[in-house]
């Protein structure tokens, strides 16, 4: 049997928790442990702090989802990077919600270490599909995301060229780095050119990368891959 994947539910707009508590509650392979108004009311649920009932509907016993949902502008006047770092350190995976698609926000949020970002315009199956991405360790692709990524111009973003690119993306795959150079039909030499290129524009953006798990690592958070 297919394992059940926990969500929980960080937003202050109770009718859209209602509708989401509906929505989740129609997908067996989902399971919706936890709703709050603020990150600290979830966190503090988590560790003990709240009785249950105190602002935050969730199971008895609460421990972190695998997948949040997060809004991204609470009443409460945090600031959405903080609280997508606090809920990363929990384990969690984070999808970020919103009413706008506003590109320098999504970019700071994936900056942030998000996994995804999707408007609350969406429908039913695009949510679900989201969270089982993020739950298989990819990421929750949506135009959104892709328009913001594509349109990112910050310093922190290296610009790579359509073979650097190429390069990378092969590589952090899992290819090795002889089988990247055959299908770009280059020489490994040349592929190994490339793939120092790319290293070196993300140190220079201030991203040190140095291992494969790193260049994969930046693929995921620059949405390299169409994400």
């Amino acid at each position: 049997m297919a394992r059940v994947i926990t969500v929980a539910v960080v937003d202050d707009d109770r009718m859209l928790l209602d509708g989401l508590r509906a929505w989740l509650g129609r997908v067996p392979e989902l399971r919706l442990v936890a709703t709050a108004a603020t990150v600290g009311e979830l966190l503090g649920t988590a560790d003990g702090h709240l009785p249950y009932g105190a602002g935050v509907a969730c199971v008895p016993g609460y421990a972190p989802a695998d997948i949040v949902l997060l809004d991204l502008v609470l009443r409460d006047g945090s600031a959405p990077t903080d609280n997508i770092r606090r809920l990363l350190r929990t384990g969690s995976r984070v999808l970020m919600i919103s009413t706008v698609p506003d590109r320098s926000r999504i970019i700071e949020a994936i900056r942030a270490g998000a996994d995804g970002y999707l408007t609350k315009d969406h429908d039913l199956p695009t949510l679900v599909a989201a969270i089982k991405d993020l739950a298989t360790g990819r990421g929750a692709h949506s135009p959104e995301l892709a328009f913001a990524c594509a349109h990112d111009n910050s310093p922190a973003r290296p610009r790579l060229s359509p073979r650097e690119r190429q390069i990378l993306l092969d590589y952090a795959s899992g290819m090795t780095l002889k089988s990247a150079a055959r299908r770009a039909g280059i020489t490994v030499h040349t592929a190994k050119d490339y793939l120092d290129r790319v290293k070196a524009k993300y140190q220079q953006a201030g991203r040190p990368t140095y291992t494969k798990l790193d260049l994969a690592r930046r693929v995921r958070e620059d949405h390299l891959d169409g994400g």
